[in-house]
């Protein structure tokens, strides 16, 4: 039998917290000793309420650095937390050659948040930027009986073997993306999913390849809506 993590299947579940909340702030997860996955919590969290997450996948030659502060800020202004994992390699593993040690540190890091905090299984967002926004694509599809938003900034493919769920999906890309052209990412990703039978939002501007501030708040809004099918 094949391992299911060589699909893209995550072994995380929902579970009720055994530790207590953390401090609002960044903190580091401890899973790596080098590019470290991190948590923003922001002031404010109710004990013992379900808080919504979003997953925040970085670039590929990027870092959390790179793409968490598009989204700190909007953590703290709406009480969601912010996960921003890192990938071991210089982009993701599906990106290089399949499914491995960064699915793996992914299910570890959601592991930890669910120590602390009971996540929202109706608020439950894979978001990336370019190669990362590839990766959300790819690992949300295939664990859309999990996820329940899919955010795709400027994202170039998909790699999925297996399909479950129906997340909701936004996608946004740049007119005038000089590194993945909108005619062979953006516009195909959208149409594909949406063939498929999945709620997609598509949404394209004047620009180039990078996030939008005006997108991001769109986003959120699109993230912060609970599916009416769940």
């Amino acid at each position: 039998m094949i391992d299911p993590s060589l699909m893209g299947r995550l072994s995380f579940a929902h579970t009720q917290p055994t530790k207590p909340p953390l401090q609002p702030g960044r903190h580091s997860l401890g899973i790596a000793e080098e590019r470290d996955t991190f948590l923003y919590v922001p002031n404010g969290l109710e004990e013992e309420v379900a808080v919504p997450l979003m997953v925040l996948f970085h670039g590929g030659g990027g870092s959390a650095e790179k793409v968490a502060h598009f989204l700190e800020q909007h953590a703290e202004q709406n009480q969601f937390l912010l996960m921003v994992p890192q990938s071991i390699y210089p982009t993701w593993d599906i990106v290089i050659g399949g499914n491995g040690p960064d699915l793996h540190r992914l299910n570890t890091a959601l592991a930890k948040v669910a120590e602390h905090y009971f996540i929202d299984p109706d608020r439950f967002c894979f978001a990336g930027f370019s190669d990362g926004g590839s990766y959300a694509m790819s690992i949300g599809l295939t664990n859309g009986d999990l996820v329940t938003h899919v955010v795709v900034f400027s994202g170039g493919f998909m790699s999925v073997f297996m399909q479950e769920g129906a997340p909701h999906i936004f996608i946004t890309h740049g007119l005038s993306d000089e590194q993945l052209p909108i005619e062979t990412s953006g516009r195909p990703n959208a149409q594909k999913m949406k063939a498929a039978g999945y709620d997609v939002t598509y949404l394209e501007f004047n620009g180039n390849h990078s996030i939008q501030p005006p997108i991001v708040d769109l986003a959120v809004k699109f993230f912060l809506t609970k599916p009416a099918n769940r």
